[in-house]
């Protein structure tokens, strides 16, 4: 009996992990007054007054705003809001850069403001009704309090094109 008790405690277990794996840790910040989230096995680090340590480059897209070199690597910078074909707006004192790797390449985006970590149930995510007009956008979310989170396709944010836009690899 505690046998059989044993394996039906195992199996709830199971189905448990199961349900837990479609829950994400995000991180959520603002651009262009979109709030969007990206999975935090992304995340490296997020600098703070940066603005001023990026060296900007020619012949390189608007939306890469240069690089900065950080500890020893240098990282090209994206401003994500540009990246989406919106237009560029002032750095603030709350404009950050959150340092990303993606797939073994490492980039930093520029965000208005980091929000908070939260756990995102993936199952929740539902696509975007305009995909064509926001490629780096591959799913929304709508929360409890009825607030819509965009999640940034981290694959086509670190896609060759940027690879070959810096002349990298």
């Amino acid at each position: 009996m505690s046998e059989q008790m044993n394996q039906q405690e195992a199996i709830l277990d199971m189905s448990e992990k199961e349900e837990l794996s479609t829950v994400e840790r995000c991180l959520t910040f603002e651009s262009g007054n979109l709030i969007l989230y990206i999975s935090t096995k992304h995340v490296i680090e997020i600098l703070h007054n940066v603005s001023s340590s990026i060296t900007t480059l020619p012949l390189v897209p608007s939306y890469i705003k240069g690089i900065i070199n950080l500890r020893g690597q240098i990282l090209p910078v994206v401003d994500i809001q540009m990246r989406m074909g919106k237009c560029e707006t002032e750095y603030t004192s709350e404009t950050c850069v959150i340092v990303l790797d993606i797939d073994s390449v490492s980039i930093g985006i520029i965000v208005d403001s980091v929000r908070q970590v939260i756990d995102i149930d993936l199952k929740d995510v539902q696509p975007i009704p305009l995909k064509r007009q926001q490629k780096l956008l591959d799913g929304m979310v709508t929360m409890a309090d009825g607030s819509v989170f965009m999640s940034v396709d981290c694959q086509a944010l670190a896609q060759n094109q940027l690879q070959n836009d810096m002349g990298v690899i």
